[in-house]
């Protein structure tokens, strides 16, 4: 006897759009206040986009961040940052630091002579330190990297745009783009709001996130259209409603298997990969809900035309194509 796992029931009746003003309110609520903090606080650049060296040091022993900051103050390395990286994974002998070094030379990165003073002047605080990894990366290839990162993420996103403009409409179109935006504009400012590291993987995860939110946007505008020429009479936000319904199951076994991969990477990847699942997590949860609560409204709002066939002289009165399940709702 086969035994089928069911998240969301059969015959699922919810009124996703019964407060479409005030979901849609919260999202752009939300994305003014993602734009709000960016200009505030700033993000934590990584590396990648702000030049300079990162060192990444271990040690067996526990350490306090004040001492390192105190032997190397007197290195005048310029602007430095010393972090430390706490992990379960560590266990109680992996004591990890990472030691930013920001300097105003051309190469923007310290050199070879000042990295070994560094880790000299590491050493009268804890002889048993080692540097496990040392990145640098220049001022003019951290700009290069920035604006790389910007035309990537317009590119991708231009690209979706004409993508769902030809297979649907410019309605559909817009509606996906908005909901990419919003969910672009809040991984953005929740990295602002916590100060998480901002570099290239966190490109690479605002990139995959886009590709998940508009494959789960397609999902659902894939099968609205086609309720649509079933269903010529039914008004829009009904259609639309069944719609969500009918996706509701894939769309949650599919964000909650993704999830369960993040989480475990979550816990057992390091505090190398972390702020890319971080953002990873936060965009399965954003992408799902703008799907509904973004882009189908801008798509409700707008209206779409819904001539596809010629109409046919049996077709049923108002009403009388809608399924019982909805037809009987209160």
């Amino acid at each position: 006897m086969a035994f089928r796992l069911k998240l969301v029931p059969d015959g699922t009746r919810i009124d996703f759009f019964r407060w479409q003003w005030l979901t849609f309110g919260i999202s752009a609520v939300a994305m003014v206040a993602s734009v709000v903090l960016v200009l505030v606080m700033g993000l934590n650049f990584g590396i990648d986009f702000k030049g300079g060296t990162t060192i990444r040091t271990e040690s067996p022993t526990a350490f306090e961040v004040s001492d390192y900051r105190q032997a190397l103050s007197e290195l005048d390395l310029g602007d430095v940052s010393i972090t430390e990286v706490f992990d379960p994974s560590f266990g109680e002998t992996k004591h990890v630091a990472m030691i930013r070094i920001g300097t105003t030379q051309e190469t923007g990165s310290v050199t070879p002579e000042q990295l070994n003073q560094v880790e000299a002047a590491l050493h009268t605080v804890d002889p048993q330190v080692v540097f496990a990894a040392v990145e640098s990366v220049g001022p003019k290839v951290s700009g290069e990297l920035i604006k790389s990162a910007f035309y990537a993420v317009g590119a991708a996103t231009l690209g979706i745009m004409a993508y769902i403009w030809l297979r649907f409409e410019w309605q559909f179109a817009l509606g996906a783009v908005i909901a990419l935006i919003h969910d672009v504009l809040l991984t953005v400012g929740l990295f602002s709001l916590f100060q998480l590291r901002f570099d290239l993987t966190t490109i690479a995860a605002l990139l995959t996130t886009l590709g998940f939110s508009v494959n789960d946007t397609v999902v659902v505008f894939d099968r609205l259209r086609e309720s649509l020429i079933k269903f010529k009479t039914m008004p829009l936000i009904d259609v639309m409603n069944l719609t969500v319904n009918e996706t509701l199951s894939r769309t949650i076994m599919t964000a909650v298997t993704t999830g369960i991969a993040l989480t475990a990477m979550l816990i057992f990847g390091g505090d190398v990969i972390r702020d890319f699942v971080i953002a990873m997590l936060w965009g399965v949860v954003v992408g799902c809900y703008s799907t509904i609560y973004v882009a189908k409204n801008i798509v409700l709002w707008l209206g779409v035309k819904r001539d596809w066939s010629k109409p046919d002289p049996k077709e049923k009165a108002p009403g009388e194509d809608i399924p019982a399940a909805f037809r009987d709702a209160p």
